[in-house]
């Protein structure tokens, strides 16, 4: 719903097909402006409503949402007025990837998605958590195959959700924040740091002055936070500071790029005059990227996106605003890291970024300290996708005599093929799955997560909605999928007792 959750999905689409060029089919859906009913539908501008009141609207929202009773309503809701239209529609996934808190419970309730409740779904299902240091608790669903998180925080809070965070059979796989293909190298960059030729051409390609200190100004995607007092203040108390100071060389003067969707904002700050200040207004931006490279430090509302991209880069970072539960625990994540600090005022805010650029230090062990804390996430959104495609991959094989499944890591299989007549034009093969807990339905969802499937037929199984059969797949630990002359048949019964053809 926000520009950061959007982001993070573009960020995945693009490191898929990297690792595996042409091979996958993604879809970015929006599941509640798409296939929700009013008031669901509108979720996307009530956001954005409830992001410019977040001490009274946003609050609100984020904590009633924490109290089970009413959760439990709202999923009924979810899925009586939206499961339906989301499996009815053209999507037929081999896995489905969650990256928003409230987009777990209508894939996962979906027919199409689960045509047999109680053994739960066919399709794997992972949800990629975009919050760093703090989550809501819908975030984490015991039924998902895979839990990408990105921090310890969010591990343990995981942990206590009920998800399973062990060495053997774990759910919670912790790789880092996705990010955009950008700072996928920027770690490895900032050993190799652009010359004073190239970061002056980058420079002057921005229309910016590389004589000049750059404080670069953010106000997130959807232009949430009070830039303009900030902005002001800043430029206020800029004026104060030797001119030596103000500049990397000897010319004064300073420089300030705001972005964000704002454009009221941005056309009032353009008409403005600032006097010894240069402020270049900016609206949204896809090369933010190269602006962090090109600046001394940041000042930004406590969104995860940013902060992990402005790690990465190695810029200290002052943190303006954040949203009540959401992007609270981003404010300890970057002040115990020891890379920025946090004030709501606009003057302490000036006061400590013009401290910042007097101390060059402190500036350099700041950006440092920046690094370190960035690392793991340039390099966690390549890994994150790498397990994605290994998902979507052992989702889609074809189990033939000539091939052997990859095995899950949480089940191990043993090959078996059953008797039958030599005149027979279907050859039948099955998985002998270990079993590991009495409950049927972690086995099935082992299950359907370890075996490749290829959907070539849309044949239903005659005793799919048996009720002899459900009783039975509860019973057996065993795993079938039936193949007719090569083609397998989707929705195959998992019973190898009373449905064998």
């Amino acid at each position: 719903m926000g520009g950061g959750h959007r982001a993070s999905a573009e960020a995945l689409e693009a490191a898929m097909e990297r690792e595996a060029p042409g091979r996958l089919d993604v879809a970015i859906v929006d599941v509640w402006t798409q296939y929700g009913a009013f008031p669901f539908n509108k979720f996307v501008p009530s956001y954005r409503l409830a992001a410019k009141y977040p001490n009274v609207l946003w609050r609100s929202c984020y904590f009633a949402t924490s109290f089970p009773p009413l959760m439990a309503a709202l999923n009924l809701q979810h899925r009586l007025t939206c499961s339906r239209g989301f499996a009815q529609r053209e999507h037929d996934p081999h896995l489905v990837v969650s990256m928003h808190p409230l987009t777990q419970h209508v894939p996962l309730e979906s027919p199409r998605i689960s045509p047999y409740l109680p053994v739960r779904r066919q399709v794997p299902f992972a949800t990629v958590v975009t919050d760093l240091g703090s989550a809501h608790r819908t975030w984490f669903d015991k039924r998902v195959d895979a839990c990408f998180v990105p921090s310890d925080a969010v591990r343990q809070l995981a942990g206590r959700c009920g998800l399973r965070c062990g060495a053997r059979g774990a759910q919670v796989r912790q790789y880092g924040l996705p990010v955009r293909p950008a700072f996928w190298t920027a770690a490895a960059e900032r050993k190799h740091r652009l010359s004073a030729g190239s970061t002056a051409a980058l420079a002057g390609e921005l229309h910016l002055s590389t004589d000049r200190k750059t404080v670069l100004i953010v106000g997130g995607g959807d232009g949430v936070g009070s830039l303009e007092g900030i902005v002001k203040s800043l430029a206020k108390h800029v004026l104060f500071m030797p001119p030596n100071q103000r500049s990397r060389g000897h010319a004064g003067g300073f420089s300030t790029q705001v972005c964000g969707k704002n454009a009221r904002l941005q056309q009032k700050l353009e008409r403005q005059r600032w006097e010894g200040v240069d402020v270049c207004a900016r609206g949204f931006t896809s090369r933010m990227s190269d602006y962090m490279e090109v600046a001394d430090c940041i000042v930004t509302k406590a969104g995860p996106g940013t902060v992990a991209e402005a790690a990465i880069r190695g810029l200290p970072t002052m943190l303006s605003s954040f949203l009540p539960g959401q992007e609270a625990g981003n404010v300890p994540f970057v002040v115990e890291s020891g890379f920025g600090e946090y004030s709501s005022n606009p003057r302490k805010i000036a006061l400590t970024v013009t401290g910042w650029l007097q101390d060059a230090t402190k500036l350099e062990a700041m950006s440092e300290a920046a690094a370190r804390a960035g690392q793991p996430h340039s390099s966690g959104t390549i890994a994150i996708a790498s397990d994605l495609c290994e998902m979507a991959e052992a989702a889609t094989l074809s189990l033939t005599e000539h091939t052997s499944p990859r095995l899950s890591p949480y089940l191990p299989m043993s090959p078996h093929i059953s008797r039958r007549p030599p005149h027979s034009p279907s050859r039948s093969t099955s998985w002998r799955l270990q079993r590991q807990r009495s409950d049927f339905r972690d086995l099935a969802a082992a299950a359907a997560a370890a075996i490749r499937r290829q959907r070539c037929c849309r044949s239903h199984c005659r005793c799919r909605r048996c009720r002899r059969c459900r009783r039975c797949r509860r019973r057996h630990a065993e795993a079938r999928l039936v193949w007719s002359n090569g083609r397998g048949r989707e929705g195959a019964c998992l019973c190898s007792s009373c449905c064998a053809p």
